[in-house]
């Protein structure tokens, strides 16, 4: 069953198009990376996913119902995390947790924040200010955040930017570990093409607001006759 289904998108920024004529598809449990130079029009691609900017033409169909004409059921259902979003910096990282809890209309918040904070390893954060954290320790409270309502479909834009190698290999473990679990679905960008590899079912790689190729991280290889998808990346973005 497909989670997500984008036709034909069309965004237009006075003279610029931003995207032109874009189309996809994301399945249950599938992990789906949107790859391209910067101004390729991934971020303004998400953006429409989750209705924050309005397609000029096309279609978004989310868990078989369009976004137009069901905005707040089907966004109810979906989540997001960036490392350039910031969250409320005289905050503390409960209460920032706490509050989104309830605005998302989560059942049993404190109960969610408490397991999200122990996934996260948040513990020791807690109780500090927002604004006091490191990025990276910021990177992890905005993963937490974005799981609080049990996402279907979890949109990740440089999901592990920020996150030291560590961090960021055990992050991507449990975020692949949850998709699989329970079928829910994942759209990331990246510029860390390990982690493409490692996190991701589909590739789709843009440029100039197209989607010019897609596969698995082996066939785009083979398409392109490169020895890794960091090669790809170099072909399509000088291409």
């Amino acid at each position: 069953m497909s989670i997500l289904e984008a036709t034909r998108l069309v965004k237009r920024f006075g003279p610029v198009t931003a995207v032109n004529d874009v189309s996809l598809t994301v399945g249950e449990g599938e992990v789906v990376a949107l790859l391209g130079p910067n101004g390729a029009g991934k971020s303004t691609t998400l953006h429409m996913v989750l209705g924050l900017i309005t397609p000029d033409s096309g279609s978004i169909v989310l868990f078989g119902q369009e976004l137009a004409r069901h905005r707040v059921e089907v966004l109810s259902r979906i989540n997001f995390a960036a490392s350039y979003v910031d969250l409320p910096g005289a905050l503390r990282v409960h209460e920032v947790l706490d509050a989104f809890a309830r605005m998302y209309a989560v059942r049993r918040p404190r109960e969610r924040v408490a397991e999200l904070v122990e996934l996260f390893e948040l513990g020791p954060l807690a109780k500090r200010k927002v604004m006091t954290l490191s990025s990276g320790q910021r990177t992890r409270v905005q993963l937490a955040k974005a799981l609080l309502n049990r996402p279907r479909l979890l949109v990740l834009d440089e999901p592990t930017a920020n996150l030291d190698p560590d961090a960021g290999d055990r992050i991507r473990g449990l975020l692949s570990a949850l998709a699989r679990q329970d079928g829910s679905a994942m759209l990331i960008t990246s510029h860390n093409m390990r982690e493409v590899e490692r996190m991701c079912d589909r590739i789709c790689f843009m440029s100039h607001g197209l989607i010019v190729a897609s596969g698995s991280a082996k066939e785009l290889a083979g398409h392109y006759g490169a020895e890794d998808l960091e090669e790809v990346f170099l072909k399509v973005a000088r291409g």
